[in-house]
């Protein structure tokens, strides 16, 4: 088993660094793009589950994403990314790759397999020519058959908001409205919210919005009344590749740890985790992600940063300017006072 320490340094406990004693362990979610297929069951599982009002069904006319973004509304977004280049080994080798949680099989069932047994011209995988009535512009797959799809990919994979381990939103929160619960998520409380916005602007991945019709914030809660349940997240449950997987964080690191291995064994040579750096500008993401491009395809922001981190700085800064012109003031009155 990987050493934890000697690869990114001790964990933190943002639990116990919140006040609760004895907390259990901090948990959270790997999502493994590699094996999302854009079914969107976590999104209607969040929204089924937590009462989430609808957010749009029109299609935004360059993608099969209806939502676009995460939001008030949207607690889970499925982005999808289209790119023009090769499928590689995610064709008909995916089957070959190692997939599913825990060491197990699932999605190669679920997805190799079905990419395998199905005929290259065959519609059930909806690769097969399609008239669209009017002309293609050169849209991969449109006239060409099956074949041409081998030049194009998507790129799918579940957002959420990330659980930050130094999380800005709850640093700005004047009214105590967001919280760090026991188990490490952090949750917005709508009776507390007054509206004021501060979390918006102090999270650096734009998760937090508010709703127009009464101005207060909200997120995805991590599912907080199902973990004092014991039960996981909606979500998770919900997501049939297993693409969403929950449970103790440093277990998901470790998991990711391997996932990754495998994908660099099998040539995935783009494949790269991100959030999983306790180090990094945010100390660490509760929820965290195996991507196979850079974050910047999948509207992620490449580095990063807590807003609030340079706050103790800031201030002791700010002191100082302070004493300096206190003295500076003192001695023009004491120079005059002499006079």
């Amino acid at each position: 088993m990987m050493d934890e320490n000697s690869l990114y340094g001790p964990l933190p406990d943002p639990a116990a660094d919140a006040g609760h004693p004895d907390p259990p362990p901090r948990v959270g979610f790997f999502t493994d793009t590699s094996v999302c297929i854009g079914c969107k069951a976590c999104e209607v599982a969040c929204k089924e589950w937590n009462d989430v009002p609808e957010d749009g069904l029109d299609l935004l006319g360059m993608s099969f994403d209806n939502t676009g973004m995460l939001g008030a509304s949207s607690w889970r977004h499925v982005a999808f990314v289209e790119q023009q280049r090769p499928l590689g080994r995610q064709e008909t080798g995916l089957s070959g790759l190692p997939t599913g949680p825990s060491g197990t099989e699932a999605t190669d069932r679920v997805v190799g397999d079905a990419l395998r047994d199905a005929e290259r011209g065959g519609g059930e995988l909806g690769t097969g020519p399609v008239d669209l009535g009017f002309p293609s512009f050169d849209l991969p797959g449109a006239t060409d058959g099956a074949g041409a799809r081998t030049e194009f990919r998507w790129l799918m994979s579940s957002d959420v908001c990330k659980h930050c381990t130094h999380a800005g939103c709850l640093d700005v929160c004047p009214t105590g409205a967001l919280f760090r619960t026991e188990f490490g998520s952090v949750v917005v409380q709508p009776d507390i919210c007054n509206g004021c916005g501060y979390c918006v602007s102090g999270c650096p991945y734009g998760v937090i919005d508010r709703r127009p019709d009464d101005g207060r914030a909200w997120k995805c809660t991590l599912c907080y009344d199902r973990l004092r349940g014991d039960l996981e997240p909606a979500c998770a449950k919900a997501c049939p590749t297993d693409s969403i997987q929950f449970g103790p964080l440093d277990e998901l690191r470790e998991r990711a740890d391997r996932r990754l291995a495998e994908l660099h064994e099998a040539g995935v040579d783009e494949a790269r985790l991100y959030g999983r750096d306790p180090d990094d500008g945010v100390g660490g993401d509760g929820a965290f992600f195996l991507l196979l491009d850079d974050p910047e395809v999948y509207g992620l922001p490449p580095d990063p940063v807590v807003p609030t981190r340079d706050l103790p700085s800031m201030w002791k800064h700010a002191a100082v300017a302070a004493s300096a012109l206190l003295a500076a003031s003192a001695a023009v009155f004491w120079q005059g006072g002499r006079r």
